[in-house]
């Protein structure tokens, strides 16, 4: 195992989403372990108003793991994943459809100055790609904006992909730098 990735999912979404399967798949062929919690109870109760919530169930998972940890997620799983990673030693964040504020939240979005890659929607309903563009070239982050919208449906598989290449990245030859 090179690795640990943690997935987090979308507000009204699962740990068995479609975007999250897929990037997990990839992450486990190329030999890395993954976790999806599920914040479906914490959602459901809560909305955006429990991201605190799942912040301490995140941080719980991310500290039990030993080695390398790649933190992931879509949307709201994105924003806490990011700020799960000023919290624990993370290798690398690769956030999709990323609000840098939640309505009902009082934190601006934060991350670790780790390796950073976004996936954004050019057309996203919720959260204006020029504001992520913004961030991300503040942060030389890698950004890869799509024509799509905030559930990047149309592009799961391409998602995958950089997720599985940005993994690689961070673990050459196969083996955790």
């Amino acid at each position: 195992m090179i690795g640990t990735a943690i997935l987090s999912h979308g507000l009204e979404s699962g740990p068995e989403a479609t975007k999250v399967s897929a990037m997990a798949e990839v992450a486990e062929h190329l030999g890395w372990k993954t976790i999806r919690p599920d914040y479906r109870d914490l959602d459901a109760a809560h909305g955006l108003e429990g991201a605190g919530l799942r912040l301490a169930r995140l941080l719980d998972v991310a500290r039990t793991i030993e080695g390398p940890l790649v933190l992931a997620g879509s949307s709201f799983g994105a924003f806490i994943s990011g700020l799960a990673s000023l919290q624990v030693e993370a290798k690398g964040l690769f956030l999709l459809a990323l609000p840098l504020l939640l309505r009902g939240y009082d934190t601006r979005f934060d991350a670790a100055r780790v390796p950073l890659a976004i996936v954004h929607a050019w057309d996203d309903e919720l959260i204006p790609a020029r504001a992520v563009v913004d961030f991300a070239k503040a942060r030389r982050a890698t950004l890869h904006l799509v024509d799509d919208d905030h559930r990047l449906s149309r592009h799961v598989v391409e998602t995958a992909t950089w997720f599985g290449h940005f993994l690689e990245r961070l673990a050459p030859n196969g083996r955790a730098s």
